[in-house]
């Protein structure tokens, strides 16, 4: 199995650390949130990743180089103009030709994927999005599911009155199928969120959401990284 790392995107949310780098190589307890995100998918078995570039790129080629001293391939897709979280995966179509990972750079993940990757395989699904409960939906938006856990809405940052304590918001992990690119439009800003997921649930095509048993924190703003470097001291980010 392969995976995409997306990690073209200005964080202009975690500013001032992401003045100077891509949000992905921001330091966590002296590593680069991009090396948690190897480290999850080396115990995966995962050794052929996609990432694309756009926000400082030779911060990231720097680090990674070709991948061999993380034991890994590396294919590098640069971004001259932003294309949108499914737009580059898109821009990469041809790396992909079996049922694939993509994970966002916004994220500090410590779970074991393999119950992810088996349940996508049961329901034989185009779409699989890994879930988690958040501490603060109305910040990020829900995802519901029915009794068969078939996504069927999507709630960008809903009231914080009407949400309750066991929602379930997307952990930014997909499994995915490479049917699916016959959905994407190829050379133009494309959003998963946005664009792609809501255009699929219109079609009625199936997608499924998988709750992950681990640890899932946003890094998105100085506050939340600030948290997620307090748990990391703390232990509660270990698997």
């Amino acid at each position: 199995m392969k995976a995409m790392i997306l990690a073209a995107g200005l964080g202009t949310r975690l500013r001032p650390f992401t003045q100077k780098m891509p949000k992905i190589m921001v330091p966590i307890n002296g590593k680069p949130l991009l090396a948690y995100h190897l480290r999850m998918l080396k115990k995966q078995g995962i050794k052929e990743i996609g990432i694309n570039l756009h926000h400082f790129p030779e911060k990231i080629n720097g680090f990674l180089k070709n991948g061999k001293q993380f034991g890994i391939k590396v294919l590098y897709s640069y971004e001259k103009k932003l294309l949108g979280t499914a737009g580059g995966v898109k821009k990469l179509e041809n790396f992909f030709k079996e049922t694939f990972l993509v994970l966002y750079g916004d994220n500090l993940i410590a779970a074991n994927l393999e119950p992810l990757i088996q349940f996508h395989k049961k329901k034989r699904t185009l779409v699989t999005i890994a879930l988690y409960q958040c501490s603060e939906p109305w910040t990020q938006g829900v995802v519901q599911l029915d009794k068969k856990a078939r996504i069927v809405a999507f709630i960008e940052k809903p009231p914080k009155e009407l949400c309750s304590s066991n929602e379930l918001s997307n952990a930014g992990i997909y499994v995915l199928e490479p049917e699916i690119f016959s959905h994407i439009p190829s050379d133009s800003f494309f959003d998963f969120g946005k664009n792609l997921f809501p255009a699929l649930v219109s079609k009625n095509i199936p997608m499924y959401g998988f709750q992950l048993d681990g640890y899932v924190r946003d890094i998105g703003s100085p506050e939340r990284l600030s948290n997620v470097i307090k748990d990391m001291r703390q232990g509660k980010t270990k698997q």
